[in-house]
């Protein structure tokens, strides 16, 4: 396992939307950030630091994965049910795409109705949405 091949798991996702943020990490977005999407997964795309991959796995799991060797409660969001794994190999190749699966899913049934909706739109209308959505908030941004 590595970057590439969870950029693909991830990206074969619905409505999945990656950006980088702080230089090196990967984030992984169920619906783009503007129409209130909200991220399921992180990798650090230099291989700098002590964390390869970090998701969203919820309260049961959790204690679950954070048992496991290699597997750790991640940084600054374990109070949100994110783990981080330290090495590749802590978890299975077909157990950390699973994991990725139900970390979108458990993302994608906490968005709110009207990102939700705004994700059953058709490609075109969704783009235009979301164009006009960052030109609003650009706007926002020079203004204030």
């Amino acid at each position: 396992m590595d970057n590439e091949r969870i950029r693909q798991i991830c990206l074969a996702l619905p409505h999945t939307v990656e950006t980088l943020n702080w230089g090196q990490v990967l984030v992984y977005w169920v619906g783009d950030r503007e129409i209130g999407g909200k991220s399921f997964a992180m990798t650090n795309i230099d291989g700098i630091g002590d964390v390869v991959i970090s998701f969203r796995c919820g309260p049961e799991r959790f204690h679950e994965l954070v048992e496991i060797d290699g597997i750790r409660p991640a940084p600054y969001s374990a109070n949100s049910y994110w783990v981080a794994m330290e090495r590749w190999d802590a978890l299975r190749p077909r157990q950390i795409e699973e994991e990725l699966a139900h970390a979108h899913a458990l993302i994608y049934e906490k968005l709110p109705k009207r990102t939700k909706v705004a994700l059953a739109l058709p490609e075109k209308e969704r783009a235009k949405m979301i164009r006009e959505r960052k030109k609003l908030l650009a706007a926002k941004k020079s203004r204030g």
